[in-house]
């Protein structure tokens, strides 16, 4: 998200994580077959960019229906 639509490499999106190459991948392909990112191949390695849409519908969508069914839901300020 943060790195806007130009989007960021794998290889820096794991180092800024410090997540083990194995682990980015597995959470970056749950993420594009989810629809919230997208994918774009760049010589060896591969772009990575937040697909903003769905990254709102999303969140909108759990604003909605946070707690929608207990009564003594405590949302947070703004929902």
């Amino acid at each position: 998200m943060q790195a806007g639509s130009g989007g960021k490499l794998a290889g820096d999106i794991a180092q800024a994580l410090a997540l083990p190459g194995a682990t980015l991948s597995f959470h970056l392909k749950e993420l594009l077959t989810a629809g919230l990112i997208s994918a774009e191949q760049r010589g060896r390695t591969i772009c990575y960019r937040a697909e903003f849409v769905a990254m709102n519908e999303l969140l909108a969508y759990l604003t909605e229906n946070c707690c929608a069914d207990e009564q003594s839901c405590e949302r947070p300020a703004g929902c």
